[in-house]
């Protein structure tokens, strides 16, 4: 049985899509690629392999059930659906507007959402398929100044986790996956940022957001590296539910999750006095 595969990526034209495209039809595999422009489906076409191009916004709902139902009438099966496209908004809660916490959900969460809606009824009549969804590790864990963010990015983990339990008996994998900083237009042209304006936060956010700016360009990730760890997975017979990429995530997470037990363990007799007494429970 050949092992080559067909790819749906969403956001092919930077970043870690980019990388995994490329990685992938370099491993032989057929990918199709959703861009923004027409030039960037003409730059996508133009790389070497079985590449093609869709121009998508995947907050068009009507849109997204076309591409994927023309793939699979036209190009064939989707084995690997992977919901990359996505943006940060850095901001902090009180500085950044409804409509902001409005379009970073419609991108991150309904649009990832969406794109899995329309793939999962042909991978669930093939029993087969592994959906994979690009998070974050700012979907497991917190910084100042990330609050809508971080909110798109836990709501797509919670609902990625769930949905793994409801297709597993049908054949279906679904695996998290958890960069921390790498080099990719993240921090840079596809971020959002917030109007500074209330001078109580100064002291705070400042430098937090001044390290973002300046830290663009240098941060640890190489997504060349980050995109072989995904086709290892999707090779894998039984992939993870979540992978994180990164030694910040690794290291981060872990501290997340070190601060969270000791705040379960120092008020758990206090969780545990909310139950009924076992002699007034009712019938």
């Amino acid at each position: 049985m050949s092992d080559t595969k067909t790819f749906l990526i969403t956001g092919v034209s930077t970043g870690l899509g980019r990388a995994l495209a490329c990685a992938a039809l370099a491993a032989g595999h057929r990918v199709v690629g959703t861009v923004r422009t027409p030039a960037d489906a003409r730059a996508f076409e133009a790389l070497a392999g079985d590449a093609h191009a869709r121009i998508l916004d995947v907050t068009d709902h009507d849109a997204v059930d076309t591409v994927v139902n023309e793939t699979e009438r036209d190009l064939g099966p989707v084995d690997v659906l992977v919901a990359n496209a996505g943006y940060g908004h850095d901001g902090l809660f009180e500085e950044s507007s409804m409509d902001d916490l409005r379009r970073q959900f419609e991108v991150n969460v309904y649009g990832t959402v969406a794109v899995i809606k329309a793939v999962l009824p042909h991978m669930r009549e093939r029993r087969s398929g592994h959906i994979i969804a690009v998070t974050s590790m700012g979907g497991l864990i917190t910084m100042p100044g990330l609050s809508f963010y971080h909110g798109s990015k836990f709501a797509v983990e919670g609902i990625l986790e769930t949905l793994g339990k409801e297709v597993a008996d049908f054949g279906i994998h679904v695996t998290a996956v958890e960069p921390g900083s790498f080099r990719t237009d993240w921090a840079g042209r596809s971020m959002t940022r917030a109007p500074r304006a209330i001078a109580d936060y100064d002291e705070l956010f400042e430098p937090l957001r001044a390290r973002r700016v300046h830290g663009h360009g240098r941060q640890p990730g190489d997504p060349d590296k980050a995109a072989a760890a995904v086709l290892q997975i999707v090779a894998a017979d039984q992939p993870p539910t979540r992978l994180l990429l990164g030694t910040d995530a690794l290291r981060l997470v872990q501290a997340g999750r070190d601060a969270f037990e000791r705040d379960m363990l120092a008020w758990a007799e206090l969780s545990a006095s909310t139950d009924f007494d076992e002699v007034s429970r009712p019938a």
